[in-house]
């Protein structure tokens, strides 16, 4: 470990405040040079790296400006900007020093500390806005690195506004120019508290640190920098557990690095302070900044590390930021049998207008008084066709889409409260239904399968019909029943064409609406679950024997991270938040016919403490019955991975009963709307959901990003080909998971929503579906090209289709073919009979 030494750290011996007044004092220059020489002569065989002073900018402006730091004194500014100059000055004498008696021998390089905040423009387009930030920070850090690191004087900002600023002779210039071998920076929460001093000029703070390095390797001529101190603090009352200190550290060397690695800053070290906790000049003990935790309280001060400590210690041995969770890439392919989607939400009730064209028996003539309008002629009636998926106008677009696309399947949702508006079948809307199977079957004609949801509730939209909505919605056990007789209905209109069916997406999202009291949500949740049972158990005995589809429901199913790896509290914390958020719906239908034992316990742990009043339902014997095994596939929605913290709450909420709060993590790439672009955690959650639940078939029923670029969705491109090859991966492992399908989400964005889409509201198209397109082409990620052949099974399918697409002409075909074998009998016949005659 090379020490790296520091002259001056605001520890100034009383007796040189006293006998001089401290650094407003010129003879502090040559004392402080006889102790910097001391120093020299006693350490400098074993120092490389010297610092004189550390942060001037504190201990001019806050030692003897504001008074908050050693010495304490409240001087005019005409003072501060005196020791300001006693410093600089104090600084290039030792430099000087050094280099004529010391460096020759003793190799060492040396510098000062200079401290700065970054601040940026409340208008970036605005040029005064760009110009009081340039003028805060040569305020700043300017004040001391410009006659350092730059032309030997002060900037022309502070010489023009301030008269009493001192200045330097040309011989002064030229002796502290150039006094550092480095540019030795600090940067945390020194340069920003309190931050009512600092000249902000109405602009805004950043910690943004890759930022000003960038402005320092502007300003200075492309130094090679050195950050001398990073960090930031914790509350007093934290130990060990500072998962905030290691965000922050991971922020900032995060930054450091991309500095590093695409702007070309030369930054040659890190250092982090500090090393102990210690005593914060004016805020005392009352916040931390150590590295390892010291109770101040005890006999012996131990010494304890913290999170932050581990995990600098883990960034130091991969130099850096390794990416342990990934694997290399697969270089391989789908199986053939691969259901390559697209999902949408619920079709909306506008497309389904029809075209007048064929089925309007009126005749009409046009423009006939001159205004460009159609006119019905009256008493006259012709003939018409019967009505045919094509009067509908919208599906025509919406076809175009997905040929667009170039997807085998299409998965959509229909509208409950359009196809019932009473919610029962008292009430049938038949235009709704033709609609939806006119989408289906066009939709075959074009090869794509259609996976239909039959319920997709929103927070703002529950889509429940009018009557059900004012019953009280899911918290009536009579809104199960009656979806039961909705997907009754639809399995008998359009099972035949549809294979793939998903209940209802998400309803373990539904809390959100659901939210009054915990017992509200887990009341509509176990309706919601009693709902899909019902709904499945009357596919499975009234139409899977001769319709032959499959039907699931969609669970939102993020996974979960310990958000400090180092504590036991958060890593119990990210798998109570997969119990209450998967485990809740999927333990019942995949496991136990009962909700998790986890989420159980902690619910009446909560109870018993006072800290909540919830109370799960039961499940009857013949409801277990109902619900566990109901379910021929796991669907899942995956979109990010959550970073989770345990924090205990109380109150009777659903959210109240995780005890879990959700930390952002800064350095992920993320989309506008904050999704974390985390690619291994769809691995990991399908691994979870095998671990969990068996060795089933599993749907990803919707996986995408918000991507704001209309022209160049390069996010939405890395997101596909990222999230897709963990998935490969996933199918490809050791104990390889059965994933088998893959829906982007989604086809159309909505106005004014996160822009989700492959194509706009206006149905303009976005480069990422060329992308999607050859992903699917290539059925994956080949290392050389090699499209499937098609298996038997395929074969017959498509034959299927052929068959199902070409009835009338089959049927008019076989009844030609018949009346020509007819003929040919009777001829053959005739003819027979003739011989006989002429014998």
């Amino acid at each position: 470990i090379d020490p790296m030494v520091t002259l001056y750290h605001w520890d100034l011996p009383l007796m040189l405040q006293d006998k001089y007044g401290g650094w407003q004092n010129e003879s502090l220059i040559d004392i402080f040079n006889e102790y910097a020489t001391f120093c020299f002569q006693t350490f400098g065989d074993r120092v490389k790296y010297w610092i004189t002073i550390h942060n001037p900018y504190v201990v001019a402006w806050h030692g003897y400006g504001t008074g908050i730091h050693a010495p304490g004194e409240r001087g005019e500014r005409a003072t501060v900007y005196s020791v300001g100059h006693n410093l600089i000055k104090a600084h290039a004498r030792v430099w000087h020093s050094y280099k004529k008696h010391f460096e020759p021998h003793q190799k060492g390089m040396m510098s000062i500390v200079l401290g700065s905040h970054w601040i940026e423009p409340n208008k970036s387009d605005d040029a005064l806005d760009i110009s009081k930030c340039q003028q805060s920070m040569e305020r700043v850090l300017g004040w001391f690195a410009k006659p350092i690191h730059g032309d030997g004087d002060y900037p022309e900002e502070l010489k023009n506004e301030f008269s009493f600023l001192p200045r330097f002779t040309e011989d002064e210039k030229n002796y502290i120019k150039g006094t550092a071998d480095f540019f030795a920076f600090s940067f945390g929460p020194n340069n920003f508290k309190p931050p009512s001093t600092l000249p902000k000029l109405g602009q805004n703070l950043s910690l943004n640190l890759r930022e000003v390095l960038n402005w320092i390797k502007l300003e200075y001529n492309s130094p090679r920098i050195l950050i001398a101190e990073n960090g930031w603090f914790t509350d007093s009352h934290v130990k060990t557990d500072d998962t905030t200190a290691i965000y922050m550290m991971k922020n900032f060397i995060n930054k450091v690095l991309q500095a590093i690695k695409y702007d070309n800053v030369d930054v040659f070290g890190y250092t982090a302070w500090s090393l102990l906790d210690g005593f914060e000049w004016q805020h005392a003990d009352n916040i931390r900044r150590g590295l390892f935790y010291v109770d101040l309280k005890s006999e012996k001060k131990e010494r304890i590390p913290k999170s932050s400590a581990l995990y600098y210690k883990e960034i130091i041995r991969e130099n850096g930021f390794f990416p342990r969770e990934s694997t290399p890439s697969l270089q391989a392919q789908f199986s053939c049998d691969f259901s390559w989607g697209i999902t949408e939400s619920v079709l909306k009730v506008e497309s389904m207008a029809s075209s007048p064209q064929f089925c309007d028996s009126s005749l009409y003539l046009w423009n006939i008084t001159g205004d460009g309008l159609l006119h019905k002629v009256k008493g006259v009636k012709l003939k018409t066709r019967p009505a045919q998926c094509t009067d509908f106008v919208s599906i025509k677009k919406q076809l175009d889409l997905l040929g667009k696309m170039k997807v085998t399947h299409y998965r959509f949702a229909l509208d409950w409260s359009l196809v019932l508006p009473n919610g029962d079948q008292s009430a049938v809307n038949r235009q709704v239904l033709r609609y939806y199977r006119c989408v289906i079957s066009e939709a075959l004609k074009l090869n794509i399968q259609s996976m239909v949801t039959l319920y997709y509730p929103t927070h703002a939209h529950l889509g429940l019909p009018g009557p059900l909505l004012q019953s009280g919605g899911w918290l009536n056990q009579t809104t199960a029943q009656a979806f039961e007789g909705y997907a009754a209905l639809c399995f008998r209109e359009l099972g035949d064409l549809v294979k793939l069916w998903i209940t209802i997406n998400e309803p373990n999202r539904l809390s959100d609406a659901y939210n009054k009291s915990s017992n509200d949500t887990y009341r509509a949740a176990h309706n919601l679950l009693l709902a899909h049972a019902m709904a499945w158990r009357t596919y499975d005995e009234h139409y899977r024997s001769f319709q032959r589809g499959k039907v699931s429901l969609s669970l939102h199913s993020d996974w979960a991270e310990p958000a400090n790896p180092y504590l036991e509290s958060h890593s119990k914390a990210a798998n109570r938040f997969l119990q209450f958020e998967i485990g809740w719906f999927a333990d019942p239908i995949f496991k136990t016919g009962d909700y998790p034992a986890a989420m159980r316990e902690y619910i009446s742990y909560k109870s018993r403490k006072g800290l909540s009043r919830s109370l799960l339902p039961s499940f009857t014997s013949k409801e277990r019955q109902l619900v566990k095994g109901a379910a021929d596939f796991y669907a899942l929605n995956h979109f990010t991975t959550r970073f989770v913290i345990h924090e205990p709450q109380n109150g009777s909420q659903y959210e109240f009963d995780r005890d879990i709060q959700f930390l952002q993590d800064i350095t992920c790439l993320s989309s506008p709307s904050r999704l974390a672009v985390v690619p291994w955690g769809v691995r990991k959650v399908l691994g979870w959901i095998k671990e969990t639940y068996g060795d089933i078939d599993i749907y990803i029923t919707a996986n995408g990003i918000d991507d704001q670029s209309l022209d160049n969705d390069e996010l939405r491109n890395y997101y596909l080909e990222k999230y897709l090859q963990e998935v490969l991966k996933g199918k490809y492992m050791i104990d390889p998971i059965k994933i088998k399908g893959y829906y982007a989400f989604k086809l159309t964005e909505e106005k004014s929503k996160p822009r989700f889409g492959f194509f706009t509201s206006d149905s303009k198209g976005k480069p990422s579906i060329k992308f999607y397109n050859s992903l699917i082409r290539n059925n994956g990620f080949p290392a050389n090209y090699s499209a499937c052949n098609p298996s038997h099974h395929e074969k017959q399918c498509s034959f299927c289709l052929f068959i199902s697409q070409k009835k009338p002409f089959i049927f008019f075909a076989c009844c030609l073919f018949s009346t020509l074998i007819l003929l040919l009998t009777i001829t053959l016949f005739h003819k027979r009979k003739r011989r006989k005659r002429f014998k």
